[in-house]
């Protein structure tokens, strides 16, 4: 879902949109439709009028019809299809009403009034208009040749250009679009390690102009890490031949606490270039075409042998069918370092390395660490400055794992120290 917010967001405004358009053009439609009926009813009055006439005056048939036929209205006098259109017919308003007939006595001067109930009913049948006349005389079906019936075509049309224009846009932003989920692919290729993926794109809108920095920033980024990769490198091994030449000129001193001093120095020296070796290999991997399968047993039984500690120091209780994905030799190191650092801070210099919900843990008797976890994985970094160590065994543990997409976590329990890959 997060990865598409912005192609989400913009659907969402496209379907509220239609939603509001569609719901304004339909109440337009209803309103629209209601006052062409009303209009069209009002033609009622004059056929009740030319109806009443002919009741009062008791004119023919013929005249009737003729009357009728000047305001475009026939009369339907087929039953079966008065019967048809009564019942198929859509009735689209009825209103009942007293009609009141004034006339003069001709034998006294007043005025007299007779009322009639009538009823009126609009109806519509097969693309036509049918008034349909009710009163204690009798009823009348007739048809108005010159309505017809309400069609929203111009409604229509209006709203099916609107829903066009409204489609042609979003199209378009998805084609806006378009180039920036290219760009997050190409930025997620170069965070898997692809160094060499290029940013440029065409066009100079807002998108081409993030590219285009973010082209330059690539440049800058690759420029620093060789330069970066290439100085170690070649700090490394210019370290190594003074170190190597210092060791052996150390056994040609007289003094055996000199040959001893010496020889230490130069060891630490050595253990520390490997250190440094190790972690520019961690922090420089890009990719993990070397990670693979491999049983937990063998990479802490790995781990034991690189310590180069007594087996009973550690004991073992992992499941052999429990793997992990990874890279062999970084993990093994890393299990190396919790198991030294156990072995070297416990009361017992003993490690107990377990399986607990699914997680790699390091258990060690001794006191509680002094300082938040946080504080021994930054780098030259130690309790007891005495100790024969550096301060880079957790940082690089924590190094290690972060490659691997885990965490070093502790926990203090009962007098045990727990040290948990999570």
């Amino acid at each position: 879902m997060r990865k598409h917010a912005v192609l989400l967001t913009v659907l969402f405004a496209l379907i509220v949109t239609l939603v509001t358009v569609t719901a304004v053009f339909w109440e337009f439609y209803k309103l629209n439709k209601q006052q062409y009926i009303n209009n069209i009813f009002t033609k009622y009055s004059v056929i009740t009028q030319i109806y009443r006439e002919h009741k009062q005056r008791e004119s023919s048939e013929i005249m009737f019809e003729a009357n009728l036929a000047v305001y475009k209205f026939r009369i339907e006098k087929d039953i079966n299809e008065q019967k048809l259109i009564l019942s198929r017919g859509d009735i689209l308003k009825q209103e009942g009403f007293k009609k009141e007939t004034v006339f003069l006595n001709k034998k006294e001067l007043y005025f007299s009034r007779k009322v009639e109930n009538l009823r009126a009913t609009m109806l519509e049948y097969s693309y036509s208009i049918f008034f349909y006349i009710q009163s204690p005389h009798g009823h009348i079906l007739i048809e108005d040749e010159e309505l017809r019936p309400y069609r929203p075509w111009n409604i229509l049309y209006s709203y099916t250009t609107i829903m066009a224009i409204i489609s042609i846009l979003f199209i378009l932003i998805l084609q806006r679009l378009r180039p920036l989920i290219r760009l997050r692919r190409k930025i997620a290729q170069y965070g898997d390690g692809d160094m060499n993926i290029s940013f440029k794109t065409d066009g100079k809108d807002e998108i081409a102009l993030i590219a285009t920095e973010l082209e330059n920033t690539r440049i800058k980024i690759n420029t620093i890490m060789e330069s970066r990769t290439l100085f170690l490198r070649n700090v490394m091994h210019e370290l190594k031949t003074p170190i190597a030449k210092g060791t052996i000129a150390t056994q040609m001193l007289k003094s055996q606490k000199q040959i001893d001093r010496f020889s230490s120095i130069f060891g630490r020296l050595e253990s520390l270039v490997g250190e440094f070796a190790l972690i520019e290999e961690v922090t420089c991997i890009n990719d993990k075409s070397d990670f693979k399968e491999y049983r937990l047993v063998d990479i802490i039984d790995g781990a034991i042998d690189m310590a180069m500690v007594d087996k009973d120091c550690v004991s073992v209780e992992i499941p052999g069918s429990k793997k992990v994905f990874a890279n062999y030799r970084l993990y093994t190191t890393a299990a190396k370092n919790m198991i030294d650092n156990g072995i070297k801070y416990s009361t017992d210099k003993h490690v107990k390395v377990v399986i607990k919900n699914n997680e790699l843990c390091f258990e060690s008797k001794g006191e509680c660490i002094r300082h938040p976890l946080k504080y021994y994985i930054e780098p030259f970094t130690k309790d007891n400055p005495s100790k024969n160590s550096f301060g880079l065994g957790l940082y690089l543990v924590d190094s290690i794992l972060k490659a691997h997409d885990e965490v070093l976590a502790h926990e203090y329990d009962d007098g045990i120290n727990r040290f948990i890959f999570a």
